[in-house]
Order: structure tokens, then sequence, then C-alpha cells
């Protein structure tokens, strides 16, 4: 009779073969059995509550390119990053690599956009590099496929141009960052652009205006997919003062865009 345990690596809690013929001699096998561990059936159970609980997560794909704007990444990526247990967070581009920002930290791409698996949220941030994207083809029509495929969608500063430029925002309302207003609208004249905004939601749209509104926005999002209590929470937790308010945007002002 052969007899296959699973615990191969930990031998110290196998029965020989030599041990379990002695045993099964004095009718004490079952016994010795019986006190085996039953580790591998708890790590088995363990591990399928962990798979089943990774299934519940919602996926969200930031998408970086070179020259993308740290704080337009990171402060939403901070919010949602304290939601471990809702949220897991990929880094997707065009090309696989290391990404450089503007500032020239970069940052590590997780998937393509080739092979990046199915997401519930994607964000684009902003940056001098979205002046080189709006006119990136490839980048256009993968990025225009990811958002149309995705349930949520929200861009950070002038993301919302690479966002505008794919068409999907046409007769949607929208803003972006103040000072550079006058060339982020004029990727998309179809857009309903509102000048005084410090976040604007239109449908599945999320758009921001200039940098750290960003981070307003991506706890309204949150608000939005797992309510208030949640996001003050994570607002709380980061010491980060929400602005709670879409409207309250001073640099429309200061930059001469309203009286």
């Amino acid at each position: 009779m052969k007899i296959l345990f699973t615990q191969e690596n930990d031998k110290s809690r196998l029965l020989s073969r030599r041990t379990f013929m002695s045993a099964a001699a004095t009718g004490t096998a079952l016994t010795a059995l019986s006190i085996l561990p039953l580790t591998g059936m708890a790590e088995t159970k363990t591990s399928q509550n962990n798979s089943s609980a990774d299934e519940k997560k919602m996926i969200l794909g930031m998408v970086v390119f070179e020259g993308f704007q740290l704080l337009d990444t990171f402060g939403p990526l901070e919010m949602f990053g304290a939601l471990k247990d809702k949220v897991t967070i990929y880094m997707i581009g065009e090309k696989a690599g290391n990404i450089k920002s503007s500032a020239g930290p970069a940052v590590a791409v997780d998937y393509t956009f080739d092979n990046a698996p199915k997401l519930d949220i994607v964000m684009i941030p902003g940056g001098m590099g979205t002046r080189r994207e709006v006119n990136n083809a490839p980048f256009l029509a993968s990025f225009k496929s990811m958002a149309e495929a995705t349930p949520h969608v929200a861009s950070i500063c002038t993301g919302s141009a690479v966002l505008a430029k794919t068409g999907l925002i046409d007769g949607l309302k929208a803003t972006t960052n103040k000072r550079s207003y006058k060339w982020a609208t004029s990727q998309g004249e179809k857009v309903k652009w509102v000048a005084q905004a410090r976040w604007v939601e239109d449908g599945k749209y999320f758009t921001s205006s200039g940098i750290s509104a960003g981070t307003d926005m991506a706890l309204a999002l949150i608000d939005k997919l797992f309510g208030r209590e949640t996001a003050m929470k994570v607002a709380n937790g980061a010491e980060y003062e929400w602005n709670t308010d879409p409207h309250h945007d001073p640099f429309a002002k200061l930059n001469g865009l309203v009286d």
C-alpha cells in the first residue's frame, strides 16, 4: 500500500513507511494518522478565500506617459491606496519599462495597453507630456478603447485634453487646468467645458481642474463608489482637508476665465 502526504517539505510531520508499518502492526496506524495536522486543507481554504476577496476588489489603472505630472498621479492614488481591501492599483503605459515624470522620478509600468486586465476605474493625469500624446494616434486609440470598456473614467488636469481628443466626452461637461485652459479646451471643441469648477462629473466621466484638484476629485469618486463615510475616513487618515464642493474654484478667476 502506498500512502502520499501533502506536506512534503515538513519532514518532521510525516510518518515514515517503517513507522507506519509498525503502527499498522500494533493497530495504532489510524490513531497516528489522525494526529497529523490538516494544514493542507486549511491552506487550500485560505487560498480560496483570498482568491474570492481579490475577485471582489475593484481594479484601478493609472495611465502614465513620459512627462506625466507627479501630484496628478499620486494624489489620487494615495486616496485609493488607502482602500487596499477594496481596490487594486496598476500603472499602465503604452510601452513596458520605466516612465519618467515631468519632475524626473520614474515609475515602472505594471501593464501595457495590450495586456492590461479589465479595469473598473481608469485615470489619466496631466503634465507636459499631454502636448505630445494628443498627437500620438496609437496612444489615443488604445486609451480610447480602454476608456470605452471601463465603467469609471477620470482625468486630472490636462489629462482631460487627451480624453477630449478621443471624442468620448463630446457633448458632455468637463473641466481642466485653468492655466492651460485655452490649449486643453482646444482639443475638444464639442465638449461642454466648464471654466469654473474644481471637478465635474458627467455620466461615467470625472474630470478635474489642475494638479491638486485631482485629489479632491478622487475622494468624490470614492464617495460615489463606497460612500461619504469611507471618503471622509480616507481624507482624515491622510490628514487632507477635502474640498467637497466641486464648484469652489478660485483659480478660474485668478486666471481670467470668469469675472
